[in-house]
């Protein structure tokens, strides 16, 4: 029996609907399978070592249709609560049986910092997580939960977005910060669209030119970098504050971000049309330890030699007066009142001439 071109058509685009409508396989990640349209909540275990065991809260959602893994990471530090919040937010947010790929979402990074209220460092071992990437499996806990991060959340991933907030006695004004230069200009148009998303005033360009920038102190973002994963940094909050002008943001940032990257149906926001475009960064650093009096705790434009404050020994003898040695941005600094050697004062954002 033979069948015309014309009655096997239809066929032909039924099978074909059929087999685009199959679902993705399970999605894999610490020993757990993720079924398709489901969501898990676990705990990465980091074993113990050296020292004592720790472990990772995660949340993946796996859509039920092919597409991107997007990872997104908070609590690297434990006291930067407003990003915290947004990825505990995220939970009530995302819906796998809408999405298209897969989203691995790092609750909170560092559960000893954050539960013991200690800013920047883990009190475990005294290290800063964001100093230690890739880590070791062989290390103290903060190095054991870098490679923990590592192995199973960025190079399962097709893109990063780490989650920061002002930390301790910091003041910030919000930003996004993109990885592009040398080592990264094919992740870097994916980074600005995932950044942009945000629709945060400021945005920084990051250039990865030498291998030296990915390896010194290397953080989870230039982690990412060197695994070739799109990464943007997401910086939002103050001083340890979780108000809500903090949390609903990165919460609505990153919903759009899965718009853009096409993992919802939904259309993308636009890019405002204000973005203050800065041209990379620099720091002023603390010369000498003691009491520090910002001349401000806000973001703002600055000129080369303009104040930028001062610090006292404990005698009250003026042993600093900080100036800025450009013009630029002020994004973010300390408010003082304590400052080491070797802080950094304020950074500062340089002025692009146009978008990057």
């Amino acid at each position: 029996m033979s069948v015309t071109v014309s009655s096997a058509l239809p066929i032909l685009l039924v099978a074909l609907t059929l087999g685009l409508a199959q679902p993705p396989a399970p999605f894999a990640i610490a020993g757990q399978q993720v079924a398709a349209s489901e969501r898990l909540d676990f705990d990465l275990a980091v074993p113990a070592g050296v020292d004592a065991a720790t472990r990772i809260p995660i949340t993946v959602f796996h859509g039920a249709r092919p597409g991107p893994v997007l990872a997104l990471t908070a609590g690297v530090h434990g006291y930067e609560f407003s990003t915290i919040l947004a990825a505990q937010r995220l939970l009530d947010r995302i819906d796998p049986a809408t999405l298209r790929g897969t989203v691995v979402l790092v609750r909170l990074a560092n559960v000893a910092s954050f539960e013991q209220r200690v800013p920047y460092v883990n009190p475990v071992d005294g290290k800063n997580l964001n100093r230690v990437f890739p880590g070791s499996p062989t290390g103290t806990q903060t190095d054991r939960i870098a490679w923990a991060i590592t192995t199973e959340v960025i190079r399962r991933s097709d893109n990063h977005i780490e989650l920061h907030g002002g930390d301790g006695a910091e003041w910030m004004e919000a930003f996004a910060g993109l990885y592009g230069g040398k080592l990264a200009a094919a992740q870097y148009e994916t980074s600005r669209a995932m950044g942009l998303a945000f629709g945060f005033r400021n945005v920084v360009k990051y250039y990865m030119d030498r291998q030296e920038q990915v390896d010194s102190g290397r953080s989870l973002n230039r982690q990412a970098v060197a695994d070739g994963k799109p990464t943007v940094l997401i910086e939002i909050g103050e001083n340890g504050r979780r108000d809500e002008a903090f949390v609903a943001p990165v919460v609505d940032g990153i919903m759009n971000v899965l718009r853009v990257l096409k993992m919802l149906d939904q259309p993308p926001a636009a890019p405002r049309a204000d973005t203050r475009w800065l041209d990379n960064t620099v720091s002023v650093a603390a010369t000498a330890t003691g009491i520090f009096t910002p001349v401000a705790a806000t973001g703002r434009e600055v000129r080369k030699g303009q104040p930028i404050g001062t610090i006292r020994d404990y005698t009250g003898r003026i042993v600093q007066e900080a100036v800025s040695p450009v013009d630029g941005y002020i994004m973010y600094g300390l408010a003082g009142p304590p400052v080491r050697a070797g802080d950094s004062l304020v950074t500062i954002g340089l002025p692009a001439k146009g978008p990057l």
